[in-house]
């Protein structure tokens, strides 16, 4: 390491050296620029046919090769012997190996990742109390970003070893409504109130059909659970429409919705109890 330390000021104080290091910085501009080229013309040809998330890392791919192609070229014209520093990366490459099982373990993750596609880049994922939309995938982590605007880095080891929702997978999602109404309802008339209510609701589907449960009598009232099928970009305005209209219509229906009453009883006036003595113990 010494040597080539030695190497390097002795070639960097010839002044041939120091009149070329115009041409290595014209040379590395021009290089970048190409790469630059390259990228954009290799990224409008894959999002053609291949996934956000698989542009992402073959862009990644070739922009880092690009660079270290473009490093060890600058080396080169510098007359830098390219073999030391290979050996020099080497040893540090094993040091670096031992000290980084952890990003080598999450660099494997990423693999299997990429290859199972549990998600891609614009998904809605939940994992480990984290609900928000993939803006990134790489080989060491997954970046998301929550309903909050929040950044959220998870490495890929964890999300390979934890249980994961993806909301948003396929086109369309059920949305559940957990309705209750009182024991003098007519269930049958609710179930109708409220298959029209999603009818009537331009953000729910009419195929699949809805879903009417009746899960429980319960101790305030009767548990219904209610299911509209929609798109699943329309998430927030169909949720907001149902609950506003549900609560309207049972209003304009007279059906009750209970909810939990307490009822203080104090009882009666208590009398004393009654003392009877006898008359033989009295004369005693």
């Amino acid at each position: 390491m010494f040597a080539f330390i030695t190497d390097l000021f002795h070639r960097l104080s010839n002044v041939e050296t120091l009149l070329s290091i115009g041409q290595v910085f014209l040379f590395i501009i021009l290089g970048f620029i190409l790469l630059k080229i390259i990228l954009i013309i290799l990224s409008r040809t894959l999002s053609k046919t291949a996934s956000p998330q698989m542009v992402m890392l073959i862009m990644k791919i070739v922009k880092y090769t690009g660079i270290i192609v473009i490093a060890f070229a600058v080396l080169q014209e510098l007359g830098i012997n390219i073999g030391i520093i290979l050996g020099t990366a080497g040893v540090a490459g094993i040091a670096l190996g031992f000290a980084s099982q952890t990003s080598l373990s999450n660099f494997i993750s990423g693999l299997f990742l990429i290859a199972e596609k549990p998600f891609e880049i614009g998904d809605v994922i939940n994992i480990n109390n984290f609900k928000g939309t993939v803006i990134s995938i790489d080989l060491l982590s997954v970046k998301i970003s929550t309903f909050n605007n929040k950044y959220v880095r998870i490495p890929n080891e964890l999300i390979i070893k934890s249980e994961l929702m993806n909301i948003t997978r396929f086109p369309i999602r059920r949305l559940d409504f957990n309705v209750s109404v009182a024991y003098k309802e007519d269930l049958e008339k609710v179930q109708a109130v409220l298959f029209s209510i999603a009818k009537e609701n331009r953000y729910c589907l009419d195929n699949p059909e809805p879903v009417f449960i009746i899960k429980e009598f319960a101790s305030s009232g009767i548990d219904i659970l209610f299911g509209a099928w929609f798109l699943k970009t329309e998430y927030i305005n169909t949720q907001n429409y149902m609950m506003i209209e549900i609560k309207k219509r049972f209003e304009e229906e007279n059906i009750e919705i209970p909810f939990p009453h307490l009822s203080l009883y104090a009882g009666s006036n208590t009398a004393s109890i009654p003392i009877e003595i006898n008359e033989k113990k009295k004369d005693i």
